[in-house]
């Protein structure tokens, strides 16, 4: 090979990435704040970009995404929502839950926010309205956090003779109290006594658990929060271990193992963000753009758990699972 040849083809090999650095450059870029983890959100994570793409931005092809995740650490939000800022993303899809929208909604009142929660955005004050949310903001819910009542009624049919429940919430959450005061009333209602059960990190969760002995609990509902992603295995085996009926806003508990889940789907809610998302790339502005709820609502039961427990279920209510782990 001649030298020439041989200096040609070591220009072309420094100018490919010079080339990939410019068209990046040119590309729209979107900030992606989240609570969890990547391990935990690839499925969510996959409905965000189908989403993005029925609206024609791929990723690597027309589009740039700079992933910020908290790993569970909620007190990094604030500041890997200043990074995006200070990166000048085009729009930040946050989510998944209030305190990314709130980082978020901090760091910056101009860039565009599309916030996956599981609460009333205007009930938190994050927007003016469903129908015309103003400001920076707007939201997909799948209002997960007002579904802890059904999850009381469904426990309650399973297991009739359980009079004493406990939940399990995040103290640091700033729903948590919202969803505690609203659980107490629904057990009330239901002639169930409720024990709330407060767990922030790993190492609170063995004292949780040590709790829930102690009161007698016969059952154990998990409030929605991104604190127990990645945690759905150990809290699926804590209720075989102690035969204790579970569920979950979310199909990882099942999935893992543990009893049930109900809840909005979060591929829909995933998918309904990238819509958002790409439609402000292409102009529309988030404070125009009403909040969507996810109105598709699963119910999976695990047979295969409830038959360790020892549990008959009931045929209504097995009739109305949208999907049965055998």
């Amino acid at each position: 090979m001649r030298r020439r040849d041989v200096l040609a083809g070591l220009g072309s090999v420094a100018v490919v990435p010079q080339i990939a650095r410019a068209q990046q450059a040119s590309m729209p870029v979107v900030g992606f704040l989240n609570s969890s983890s990547p391990d935990r959100s690839l499925r969510r994570l996959e409905a965000f970009r189908q989403g993005l793409s029925e609206t024609g931005y791929v990723e690597g092809r027309n589009l740039a995404i700079e992933y910020r995740w908290a790993e569970s650490r909620m007190d990094r939000l604030p500041e890997l929502a200043k990074d995006l800022v200070d990166r000048q993303v085009m729009v930040i899809a946050a989510g998944y839950n209030l305190p990314a929208g709130l980082a978020a909604r901090a760091a910056s009142t101009t860039i565009p926010i599309v916030l996956q929660t599981g609460v009333d955005p205007v009930r938190t004050g994050l927007v003016a309205s469903l129908n015309r949310p103003g400001g920076n903001l707007t939201a997909v819910t799948n209002l997960s956090n007002q579904l802890v009542p059904k999850h009381l009624e469904i426990l309650r049919e399973l297991v009739p003779a359980t009079k004493v429940i406990a939940l399990l919430v995040n103290p640091a959450n700033p729903a948590a109290q919202t969803i505690s005061k609203d659980a107490q009333a629904a057990a009330q209602s239901l002639g169930l006594h409720m024990h709330v059960l407060n767990a922030d990190a790993e190492r609170n969760f063995e004292t949780a658990f040590a709790n829930f002995r102690r009161l007698q609990a016969g059952a154990l509902v998990i409030s929605p929060d991104s604190a127990f992603d990645g945690r759905y295995e150990q809290l699926a085996a804590f209720g075989l271990r102690h035969n204790v009926p579970t569920i979950s806003p979310f199909r990882d508990l099942p999935d893992a193992g543990g009893l049930m889940s109900y809840g909005g789907s979060v591929l829909d809610q995933g998918r309904q963000a990238g819509l958002y998302t790409g439609r402000i790339l292409k102009g529309e502005k988030p404070a125009d753009l009403p909040v969507l709820q996810v109105t598709r609502v699963e119910f999976i039961l695990n047979l295969k758990t409830a038959k360790a427990f020892g549990l008959s279920v009931p045929l209504p209510l097995l009739g109305r699972a949208d999907e049965v782990i055998e």
